[in-house]
């Protein structure tokens, strides 16, 4: 696979890019995104469907300029997908022409059921697991809809209701009684679903999303992985569906989002009554990232390997400075989580959390030695965004926060994201398990060559080159009760 690769998705409403450079065999960053409300679809639904030239015109020259960012990236490949507007128009031959021969480029017009697989296997990759859920990526002319389970994609479903659509249709002339029968009536064509679980792909829900986040000061500025329930998003819903283009503003909604944050609202309102969905997930991800996916992971049947992540794994190929040593923590920090986690009190399914902490410790001497412990905060919680929930987002970047002489707790932020970490007890024993491992290997030693053992209220830790060690125990505040001997 090229080592840089562009995706260009053109929907009937927007035309996004996305540049995608490799780190590693599965690792990746995004290097560049850029968008356009081309509105290819602009009074087609008006107009059987066709294509009209004004629309076309604008759309070519977007194009154009999509094609000249990604050449300055070094992009070496370039796959580019167009959606219901082409797939609908009965002249979208003659743009697809003009297209090749402008700018030699083809455009695959993939079907409705290719459109909600590829959002299906982008959310089954890079949010964090579900056992059941149902993807949902309401677009300016259809909408798509995917059942994940246990990571795979098993049933795919596209209906004609887009917001472009329900715009031209019907909130044009005043029928909003006429856009519910309509949405209603197509919506009829899905089975039950036996998830209550929605994932929320697409422009309209990470808009409505983002704005739910500003009004309810959310603490943490990332909208992938947002969740919420049924109950907030839908009192929230009403809000827009009944405000003025004042109001709207005052929402946070948009300006560019204003004449099709309606009719989209609309559509995800019904939906919601339909499938009865009680958790809501936003995902940041969708058509882009599953088609970069279906290229990086055709070998390993669209999806990566167990246990493995792409945001850790670029931080580490970016950053990480000396590896080796935070491998070495990470197995040490294992171990003396299963020696330690029942008497400390502490979850077992935070060892996950611990052990990516663990990894990461290093990260930030790739910018800076002095204050590493402060960049390597500042790039977890930045740069860690595929296959993680926001508390485990949050607990890991924090771990990775160190000052002699203080516990976890002290250092969490006043009015940020404290409400998603787990209490103190375990914050603070999470943090000198942690600190515990660090220090323990300051002389580079092997993990493997230290012998660990319990007894009565803590621990004896036998080895080799514990001088240094010996000498840091003091910077680190341990939970009371827990005693840490070392022998030579």
């Amino acid at each position: 696979m090229a080592q840089c690769t562009a995706v260009i998705d053109i929907g009937s409403n927007s035309m996004r890019m996305a540049v995608f450079q490799k780190t590693s065999r599965f690792a990746f960053h995004i290097l560049h995104e850029v968008k356009s409300s081309v509105r290819i679809s602009e009074h087609a639904y008006q107009n059987e469907g066709y294509l009209q030239e004004e629309a076309m015109e604008r759309t070519a020259l977007a194009i154009g300029e999509f094609l000249s960012i990604a050449r300055s990236f070094g992009a070496r490949k370039i796959l580019c997908v167009a959606t219901s507007a082409l797939r609908d128009a009965p002249n979208a031959s003659v743009f697809l022409s003009r297209i090749r021969r402008e700018h030699t480029l083809s455009i695959k017009v993939i079907s409705g059921e290719k459109e909600a697989y590829l959002g299906g296997i982008a959310c089954a990759n890079l949010l964090p697991a579900v056992d059941q859920a149902i993807t949902v990526d309401v677009g300016g002319g259809s909408t798509e809809f995917s059942v994940l389970q246990n990571g795979k994609v098993t049933q795919l479903f596209s209906l004609n209701i887009g917001t472009v659509r329900i715009k031209e249709l019907f909130f044009d002339r005043d029928d909003t009684a006429g856009a519910i029968t309509y949405i209603d009536e197509a919506l009829k064509k899905l089975p039950p679903f036996d998830t209550h679980t929605l994932i929320g792909i697409g422009g309209t829900f990470r808009a409505i999303a983002r704005a739910l986040m500003k009004k309810e000061e959310y603490p943490l500025k990332k909208l992938h992985a947002f969740t919420t329930d049924e109950s907030s998003f839908l009192r929230f819903t009403n809000q827009i569906l009944n405000a003025s283009s004042k109001k709207l503003r005052s929402l946070f909604i948009k300006p560019d989002r204003f004449d099709t944050i309606k009719p989209g609202t609309l559509i995800l309102e019904r939906i919601l009554k339909h499938t009865q969905a009680k958790t809501l997930i936003c995902s940041g991800v969708g058509v882009r990232e599953g088609v970069f996916l279906s290229d990086l992971l055709r070998n390993a049947g669209e999806k990566f390997p167990a246990n493995y992540n792409p945001s850790v794994r670029y931080l580490l190929d970016t950053y990480a400075i000396h590896s080796d040593h935070a491998q070495q923590c990470a197995h040490l920090s294992k171990r003396l989580f299963a020696l330690l986690h029942i008497s400390l009190g502490i979850n077992p399914k935070y060892q996950y959390e611990l052990i990516i902490a663990a990894k990461l410790l290093s990260i930030g001497v790739g910018v800076r030695y002095y204050a590493h412990s402060r960049h390597s905060h500042y790039l977890a919680m930045s740069a860690l965004d595929y296959a993680l929930s926001h508390p485990q987002i949050a607990l890991i970047s924090h771990l990775l926060l160190f000052k002699k002489g203080n516990s976890a707790s002290d250092l969490v932020p006043k009015n940020s994201y404290g409400s998603l970490l787990p209490d103190n007890a375990t914050l603070d024993a999470l943090s000198a398990l942690l600190r515990l491992s660090h220090i323990l290997l300051a002389s580079r030693v092997n993990a493997s060559a230290l012998t660990i053992r319990t007894e009565r209220d803590g621990i004896v830790i036998e080895g080799k080159h514990l001088y240094l060690a010996r000498e840091q125990l003091k910077n680190i505040i341990f939970p009371k009760g827990l005693t840490i001997t070392l022998c030579d």
